[in-house]
């Protein structure tokens, strides 16, 4: 029996907004969406283009406040072939929310404050 990752989800409470931080910060691209009935959710997957993996964006109509992230302990990652213009992208941007240079690492945060790890390839 195998398993191969698929997709990972994020609720987001601006669906607009986070499709477009995910394609400007990342350049995530739309792959697919799925309209609930009644308009009472949309589903958004985002794709790198490169790997099969996708990202999944989850809006719900009744849901407009902002998610509970906890203690926000879990991210995403993703691989850059160019680390400091990603970094310098991303300073510009203001979304840089740390940096751990003795690791050769830093994150962003989303516009709902889901933090993704940017990692140089090495």
């Amino acid at each position: 029996m195998n398993f191969t990752f698929a997709h990972n989800n994020i609720n987001v409470k601006n669906l607009e907004e986070s499709i477009a931080f995910y394609q400007e910060a990342l350049g995530l691209r739309e792959t697919r969406r799925i309209q609930g009935p009644d308009d009472a959710f949309t589903i958004v997957y985002l794709g790198d283009g490169a790997t099969p993996h996708l990202l999944e964006l989850t809006w719900l109509r009744e849901h407009p406040q902002p998610y509970n992230l906890g203690e926000n302990e879990i991210h995403l990652a993703l691989r850059t072939d160019d680390f400091e213009a990603a970094r310098e992208k991303h300073r510009e941007m203001g979304c840089i929310c740390f940096e751990n240079a003795a690791m050769g690492i830093y994150f962003i945060v989303d516009p709902d404050g889901y933090w993704v790890e940017i990692i140089p390839e090495r």
